[in-house]
């Protein structure tokens, strides 16, 4: 959801024109209120936090952390759970990288 998404109505004229869902305006500070129509299209209260993303021409604000576990699992293994290590096979593969990195040039 982004703020100002343009919502297509037929006018008078049986032309469309675009209306955004809310307006609020910036204060000196910096500072805005989120009109309600979007705090209840979001699912927001006090102390949610927001994130505000750049896509290209319009800024996108989405709830941040909605994220399940099973998420953050496909967002790491995208090719499906990796094949399950020893403990030893771990403490290798580790002490393996620290050498490589600390390793002298």
């Amino acid at each position: 959801m982004f703020l100002g998404a343009p919502l297509s109505v037929p006018h008078y004229r049986g032309k469309y024109q675009t209306m955004p869902l809310a307006l609020s305006k910036v204060t000196a500070q910096g500072q805005t209120s989120v009109p309600v129509e979007v705090r209840r299209k979001l699912g927001i209260g006090p102390g949610s936090v927001l994130e505000w993303d750049d896509e290209g021409e319009a800024v996108v604000v989405r709830r941040a952390g909605r994220y399940t576990s099973e998420d953050v699992h496909r967002a790491i293994f995208p090719q499906g759970v990796p094949a399950r290590r020893t403990l030893d096979e771990l403490a290798e593969g580790i002490r393996r990288h620290i050498k490589k990195r600390h390793a002298r040039r």
